[in-house]
């Protein structure tokens, strides 16, 4: 740890961040020159006179500083950054990025750092990545409430930050229309309908209303599909076949509860403070929500499928929602005694989610845009769960239904097709999987 500053020298920097903050850049320099007097490789003043220099135009000069900062400090997400942006002053583009990735290794969640890379990808010719790059930056620092309006954003910044969103907005556009291009060609345009309003309400180019503020898709909107949030079972013309299967299925299902530990959190790792928030214990109750999957993510777990045959067969004898690595999600979804999935909302319509009840105790319940619905053993039923949706076991005993996804049924294969192409293609501009909930 490196010994403390002397009190005068301490004072001398501290004055000369209230210099720079007061809109006083020259004094502060030369209060930070002071710094350099009595310690030549203090950081702080190696970096902010670095970038004054910059300000004058005197690039060579402030990367000569920055390289002696990073050597003394080559763990400084900050150094790292502001030699980068410096190399980038001097078109030395292919010699900024390598700094801001490692910026980045450091501190995943630097944004500005991303940003610069962002620009960096763009100058490169690189602009799918750049579009991923942006995307990730903007999308963190909105997060934490920054780049929102100009008071949200640095001044020198701002420049930077809206180009980057012009860029978002007009290359995922492009991306997203041209990947659609082929199926407008052998469909032709009336096929293709909704799901050009659908991609024009992602990217907010048109204002899509869904048919009740309770129902709130969290990724994409797929508009002029009946709003209804349970789906009749005329719809699924597999529920009876399915239904047929219940005692087989259940069999299987009680020979993986004799083994508690196949079984994951749904909700993954207690740690998840986020995805953890709308699962609760009531009356004093530990709670508990595990699935056994025989699919997440798109992913196929074998091992599961080999050990429950029947249920992996009957699952793929209804419409499960394929889209490799993103979909079908399907378990055995087992609700402890006294837990609580709270009210929320999944991520698209495109998608209806499914029941067949296998263990169902007293006292529990589903309910969807504030519909109760009483689960009946051997009885599917299916919902949109971008209605706001919760589910309860005030029972003594464990609630398991075998829960799967399948296609909205009011989609036609050719928009079935386009979801799952847009899906994909979503999900690797954003750099990360879209349909996780």
């Amino acid at each position: 740890m490196p010994a403390p500053l002397p009190p005068p020298l301490s004072a001398l920097i501290e004055q000369a961040h209230q210099l720079a903050a007061s809109g006083n850049p020259s004094a502060a320099e030369r209060c930070f020159e002071q710094v350099r007097q009595r310690d030549p490789d203090n950081l702080q003043a190696l970096n902010f006179i670095a970038l004054c220099h910059s300000a004058r135009g005197h690039h060579h000069d402030a990367t000569r500083l920055l390289q002696r900062a990073l050597a003394l400090a080559p763990d400084d997400v900050g150094t790292h950054k502001n030699l980068a942006v410096s190399l980038i002053q001097q078109q030395q583009y292919d010699a900024a990025e390598p700094l801001l990735r490692d910026a980045l290794a450091l501190d995943p969640g630097f944004f500005v750092a991303r940003l610069y890379l962002g620009w960096v990808q763009e100058q490169q010719r690189r602009p799918h990545l750049a579009l991923t790059t942006y995307f990730l930056a903007v999308n963190a620092a909105q997060k934490q409430g920054n780049w929102l309006s100009d008071d949200s954003t640095p001044p020198g910044l701002r420049p930077r930050v809206l180009h980057a969103m012009k860029f978002l907005a007009h290359g995922r556009h492009d991306v997203l229309h041209r990947l659609l291009a082929p199926l407008h060609a052998q469909h032709g345009a009336q096929a293709l309908r909704r799901v050009d309003k659908a991609v024009d309400g992602y990217l907010g180019r048109m204002r899509l209303q869904t048919a009740d503020p309770l129902q709130r898709p969290s990724f994409l909107y797929f508009p002029d599909l009946p709003a209804t949030p349970y789906l009749d079972r005329s719809l699924f013309p597999w529920y009876e076949a399915l239904e047929d299967q219940t005692d087989p299925l259940r069999e299987e299902l009680v020979s993986v509860l004799d083994e508690r530990a196949l079984l994951q959190p749904f909700l993954g790792d207690a740690a998840n403070a986020g995805g953890q928030s709308y699962l609760a214990g009531e009356a004093g109750a530990t709670a508990r929500w595990d699935g056994f999957f025989f699919h997440r993510h798109g992913r196929r777990y074998d091992d599961n499928c080999a050990r429950c045959p029947r249920t992996a067969a009957a699952l793929q004898a209804t419409t499960l929602v394929q889209i490799p690595g993103h979909a079908p999600e399907a378990l055995y979804s087992v609700l402890g005694p006294g837990s609580h999935i709270r009210p929320h909302t999944g991520v698209t319509n495109t998608r209806i989610v499914t029941h067949l009840p296998l263990l169902v105790p007293e006292h529990c319940a589903l309910r969807v845009a504030g519909q109760t619905h009483a689960w009946e053993t051997g009885r599917c039923i299916s919902f949109d769960d971008t209605w706001e949706h919760e589910a309860w076991n005030r029972g003594t005993q464990t609630r398991v239904v075998l829960l799967f996804d399948v296609w909205n049924p009011h989609l036609t294969d050719v928009e079935r097709d386009a979801v799952s192409q847009l899906v994909t293609a979503i999900a690797e501009l954003n750099g990360a999987q879209v349909l996780d909930e």
